[in-house]
């Protein structure tokens, strides 16, 4: 018998992009305004090794029954009515609201076995909310981007507990396997930076259409190649100008397209023009990129026009340093489309910076670092008071993000943070790679106490 899932939740945390991607077809319509979707709408879902039916659901909301929000809400009823598997999701990004805590009461008493998804994972500033999600009760919360397909191995792993599979069994996707996948690697810059000129030569043919104009490439283009064993997937994107100066309706849309690649992407490469180096559109670029959470390559393009300059190559290491410290270390590769120079050398450094993006680094040397790094640099007294540094953890990697334990976390300073950054950024050799590190601090009991 076919288990079927339904997927509920308030309206706009992203139940249909969740649809779309189990059922593998845009067949329910996904926009920005909330409440899109009213009627509930089935599917043949697959995910992984698993098969089930999947409904999705009109955003739940507290209505009268006669009208159309309440008529809307039965039609959700109805489907968890008839399911045997909730998907409850809720907006990771957006945190924990009233109506959310309403409606997981509404899945408790359902008795149905419920799934606690926390979406939109990727953004900036959600992991706090996947943290709320556990006031909830509705156990651990699935953290996972429907977008982009972050997350899905997790809820394949969550689903095969309720879903009968078809005779495989769950595995982690091994170090073999994962060399295997393409990476997928985003290529931004400037307009005339050279990006289709770059990629048609990794391909060896002219499969992007290049020319002397600045802003031929409209659509973010992805292609597929394996270069010496490297097996890459490139998204050329449009060039990228300033906001104040972009008015056309279609270059907004381009550009939107391409951020929406650096965002699926593992890899971003910053296409830099050599001849121009490092102006302030390059610099947001990679700083897009960084914000992101995306591993960076900078590649210096059209080397064959500077090739006459001695000591290029170790001058740009020095200014990439100096202008981007957020991804200090990260691979400056000279290249040339026109004639080939440098591809190798592009092809081993985004192999090498995908490597330290996935790294992770055990609890114990973790720590036994973080008592080095406050023995020879302890962190300042406030009001006579000295900050303690509890004990430090890797939560996750793409990319390498740290959890630092410690007492008055609003006190401790952004200069001693960044000092802790910059020395585990060298200690453990992170060159490249956004490092994220939150601080957290354990509730004091007394604190509420007369």
């Amino acid at each position: 018998m076919t288990t079927t899932v339904a997927i509920v939740g308030r309206p706009n945390v992203g139940k249909s992009t969740l649809f779309n991607r189990l059922v593998g077809k845009r067949l329910a319509l996904v926009d920005d305004r909330p409440g899109v979707t009213r009627d509930r709408r089935e599917g043949e879902g697959r995910l992984g090794h698993l098969s089930f039916r999947v409904i999705d659901t009109a955003g739940l909301e507290e209505a009268k029954a006669e009208t159309l929000e309440g008529r809307m809400r039965a039609q959700t009823e109805t489907a968890i009515d008839d399911a045997d598997v909730l998907l409850f999701l809720i907006d990771a990004k957006a945190g924990i609201t009233p109506s959310d805590r309403t409606f997981a009461d509404l899945a408790r008493k359902s008795g149905k076995h419920t799934i606690l998804v926390a979406n939109k994972a990727e953004a900036k500033g959600s992991q706090a909310g996947s943290l709320d999600a556990y006031s909830l009760g509705l156990g651990d919360p699935v953290e996972l981007s429907a977008e982009h397909g972050d997350g899905m191995a997790d809820l394949v792993r969550a689903l095969s507990v309720f879903v009968a599979d078809e005779g495989d069994e769950v595995e982690e996707e091994t170090d073999e396997e994962r060399a295997r996948r393409p990476i997928r690697v985003a290529v931004l810059g400037r307009p005339n930076a050279g990006k289709s000129t770059l990629i048609n030569a990794l391909l060896g043919e002219d499969r992007l259409l290049t020319g002397p104009e600045a802003g031929i490439t409209r659509d973010s283009i992805a292609v597929d190649i394996e270069h010496h064993g490297v097996a890459l997937r490139l998204f050329d994107t449009a060039g990228m100008r300033k906001r104040a100066r972009i008015e056309d309706k279609l270059e907004k849309l381009s550009v939107a397209d391409g951020l929406r690649a650096a965002r699926f992407a593992e890899v971003v490469v910053v296409l830099i023009d050599a001849t121009h180096p490092f102006e302030e559109q390059d610099l947001r670029i990679a700083d897009l990129a960084e914000r992101e959470g995306r591993a960076v390559v900078l590649a210096l393009s059209k080397s064959d026009l500077v090739q006459d300059q001695p000591g290029m190559a170790a001058r740009m290491r020095e200014e990439a340093d100096h202008w981007l410290p957020q991804v200090k270390g990260a691979p400056v590769v000279m290249v040339s489309g026109l004639t080939g120079d440098g591809l190798d050398r592009l092809v081993r450094a985004i192999q090498q910076t995908y490597q330290v993006w996935n790294r992770r680094i055990a609890t114990n040397p973790l720590n036994r670092w973080l008592i080095e790094m406050t023995s020879d640099h302890p962190p300042p007294a406030v009001s006579g008071r000295r900050i303690k540094l509890r004990y430090m953890t890797q939560p996750k990697a793409r990319p390498p993000s740290f959890v630092l334990f410690c007492s008055r976390a609003d006190a401790l300073p952004e200069s001693y943070l960044r000092y802790l950054v910059n020395k585990l950024r060298t200690s453990f050799d992170l060159p490249g790679v956004p490092i994220r590190l939150t601080l957290r601090e354990k509730d004091n009991p007394y604190a509420e106490k007369e």
